[in-house]
């Protein structure tokens, strides 16, 4: 029997399937373009809660692991970050966040770069505020041909949440900050292990229920805070 969470991760793979050319879609009131084999914030109610929850850093320093389509990153740059650096391991998801760097005039403040969690950055890259809205289902994926895809939704023995708990702290500022974007349906008991691990506690800062096609989940905004 197929389990709850790799059935999710299907579902949420086949909303994307007919995604076969360039669109846009219209989030928190403005428009957004998106590339095939992107996730799409739109199909989530937590695009618009993440967005709105986090505490950008004014004439800051900003950056998104996992920018998908760069929604966010570019909200960052249009509400006061100085520098915004957004990552993501997919080619597809780079390019669609310099779309819409170009689209909405910030592509000066914003750099988008492809590669695994830090890996792109240079060793003396420093952030007041990084932000992950992470793959949070913990579930073995099939051999498929979304694979990259499967990474937005998935990380199977959250190997991808240990790196990022590992080696985030060489990219703070002093005083800078680490928020995760998380849901019910991922392991929180795991996650707080990690954490710990590597010198971090779990501090819950917003919460909200928000209607999902196969249901409710409540979406979590994590700040990880030095134990």
């Amino acid at each position: 029997m197929e389990s709850t969470d790799l059935g999710l991760v299907r579902r949420l793979r086949r909303r994307h399937t007919d995604i076969v050319e360039p669109q846009t879609f219209r989030l928190l009131g403005q428009e957004w373009d998106l590339l095939p084999g992107v996730y799409a914030p739109n199909l989530t109610p937590s695009a618009a809660l993440y967005a709105e929850w986090l505490p950008y850093p004014v004439d800051g320093a900003f950056c998104e692991v996992g920018c998908g389509t760069g929604y966010i990153s570019v909200l960052a740059a249009q509400r006061g970050c100085a520098r915004v650096t957004a990552l993501d391991i997919s080619p597809a998801a780079v390019d669609n966040t310099r779309r819409n760097a170009d689209r909405h005039a910030v592509a000066g403040q914003v750099t988008a770069r492809c590669g695994d969690v830090f890996e792109p950055l240079d060793a003396g890259d420093r952030y007041d505020l990084v932000f992950w809205n992470s793959n949070f289902v913990d579930v073995e994926l099939p051999e498929s041909s979304d694979a990259m895809l499967d990474r937005a939704f998935a990380d199977p023995g959250y190997t991808t949440h240990d790196t990022f708990l590992r080696t985030v702290a060489d990219h703070l500022t002093p005083g800078g900050r680490v928020m995760l974007g998380f849901t019910d349906l991922g392991d929180t008991g795991l996650l707080t292990r990690l954490a710990a691990t590597h010198g971090w506690r779990l501090e819950p800062r917003r919460r909200a229920v928000g209607e999902y096609p196969d249901g409710e989940l409540r979406y979590e905004l994590i700040e990880l805070v030095r134990r």
